[in-house]
Parts: C-alpha cells; sequence; structure tokens
C-alpha cells in the first residue's frame, strides 16, 4: 500500500478529484456529469488540467467558469455531438456489471419489475457512440451485480456480442464510487479495482462487490489527493457551500 495521503481531506474530495481525472487528456470535449461530484469534477477539471472542456448549463446553453453563456447548444446540435463522439458523459448507475453493462431502467423481470425506475434513456447511445464514464455515489452488492435486469448502457461483452458497429467507438474510461476507482483494463475487459480512497480495504471492496472484482497485481494504491490549489478550487470556488458532503457523508 502506498504512503497515506493528507488526513485533512474529505472522502468527498477525493471523489471529486478521481471524478476529474476521468476528462483528463479529453481536449476539446463536452463534458456531460450526471450528479453533484460528477459535476464539481468537471469543473475543477476544466479549471485545472482539462481548460479545453465544454460545459453547459444543463439545459441549452455552453457556460463559461463563471455561468455565463459562451454559446447555444440546442438539443439536435448536442445529440450530433453524442452521435460524432464530442461528448464524454459520466452517468449514474441503478446496476453495474462485471463488463460495464449498467442499468437505470427497472429492477426485476422487465415485463413485471418490482420496481420502475427512470427509464433507459440515452444510455444506449451514449454508449456505442462516445466515452462514457460511471458514478456510484454508494457502492453496495445492490448496484454492484453479477447480471443487470436489463441493459441500458452497454457492457464490453454486449458490445462485442453485437458486432464491430457497436465495438467501434465503445469506451468506458473509468468508474468512480465512494470506495474506489475501477477500469476495464484486463484481458476480457471486466472490472478491476484500480485505486482505494482512503481509509478502504480491499476486502471491503470486495464484500460490497456483488461480483468477482479483479485487482490490479501488487499493492492497490490510494485514490490520487488534490493538491493545495485543487482544495482550495473545491472549497472556496466550485464547491462553497460544501454540497459534495450531501452525496459522500464524511467518514
Amino acid at each position: 500500500m502506498s504512503t497515506h495521503p493528507l488526513t485533512d481531506v474529505t472522502r468527498a474530495e477525493y471523489c471529486v478529484v478521481a471524478c476529474a481525472e476521468a476528462w483528463r487528456g479529453d481536449g476539446e470535449i463536452l463534458a456531460a456529469p450526471m450528479g453533484l461530484i460528477p459535476g464539481i469534477g468537471a469543473r475543477l477539471a476544466k479549471r485545472t488540467f482539462s481548460p479545453d472542456l465544454l460545459l453547459t448549463d444543463g439545459e441549452a446553453l455552453i457556460v463559461g467558469l463563471d455561468g455565463t453563456p459562451e454559446g447555444w447548444l440546442p438539443y439536435r446540435q448536442h445529440l450530433t455531438m453524442v452521435t460524432g463522439g464530442k461528448r464524454h458523459v459520466m452517468m449514474g448507475a441503478s446496476q453495474l456489471d462485471r463488463f460495464g453493462n449498467q442499468n437505470i431502467s427497472c429492477i426485476g423481470d422487465w415485463h413485471r419489475p418490482a420496481r420502475q425506475l427512470l427509464g433507459v434513456r440515452g444510455a444506449p447511445v451514449n454508449t456505442l457512440n462516445n466515452p462514457v464514464s460511471y458514478w456510484v455515489p454508494k457502492h453496495s452488492t445492490r448496484v454492484f451485480v453479477e447480471k443487470v435486469d436489463m441493459i441500458c448502457g452497454v457492457g464490453h461483452d454486449s458490445a462485442r456480442a453485437a458486432g464491430p458497429a457497436a465495438t467501434r467507438y465503445h469506451r468506458l474510461p473509468r468508474v468512480v464510487s465512494d470506495l474506489g476507482v475501477f477500469d476495464f483494463g484486463t484481458p476480457d475487459r471486466s472490472m478491476r479495482l484500480v485505486s482505494l480512497h482512503p481509509g478502504v480495504s480491499v476486502d471491503e471492496v470486495r464484500e460490497a462487490t456483488g461480483f468477482a472484482l479483479a485487482v490490479a497485481e501488487g499493492d492497490v494504491p490510494y485514490t490520487r489527493a488534490p493538491d493545495a490549489e485543487e482544495l482550495r478550487l473545491i472549497r472556496e470556488v466550485v464547491d462553497p457551500a460544501n454540497t459534495r458532503d450531501r452525496e459522500v457523508r464524511p467518514v
């Protein structure tokens, strides 16, 4: 295990940085974060190592760092960016399996579900046309499941089964939860633990995961801590109201 990082950084702040890192190196691309902490992460990334990211107001405007409108992005143009691969979305997941198949539609059999959720929405188009990462604020066996009840976001095995048209632009860079960071860098493209948030053990992550989780060889490092400037930006500029702690409570 790596040397323990700064002790005054909260779990939520580690999650913010982990989400921000999803957009590192993306260049001029539309960041589409879903959730409080991914939204803070996207704005942090734009203020630091990914200045070319494009942000929106969540409706129809491209906005600057201070929220000032910089451009008009009607829905039809937004869809063009999606199908052209010029967007990196970070979606949530009611269920997520080892290959990255995501469910946000229903729990139980589709013909008679126990719970109706958000619906499939744009998940299939997102995953087949532009990079998609995932954010899970409460890591548990209810979310990280052996098999999703319905495929909304397309995972690696499903894309392979559908053929080259599905795999051509399919990319799932990372999954961030309140316990750690994961990718799909294994030979069969199944999920792998790549870093732990401080205070979390590998056994804890495995116990909260409903499938056999691959673990990176050697000691699993801690998730990167924010540097002093990033921490200042998070606390004083991007999220001075500390909304991040509502999504991931301090431990």
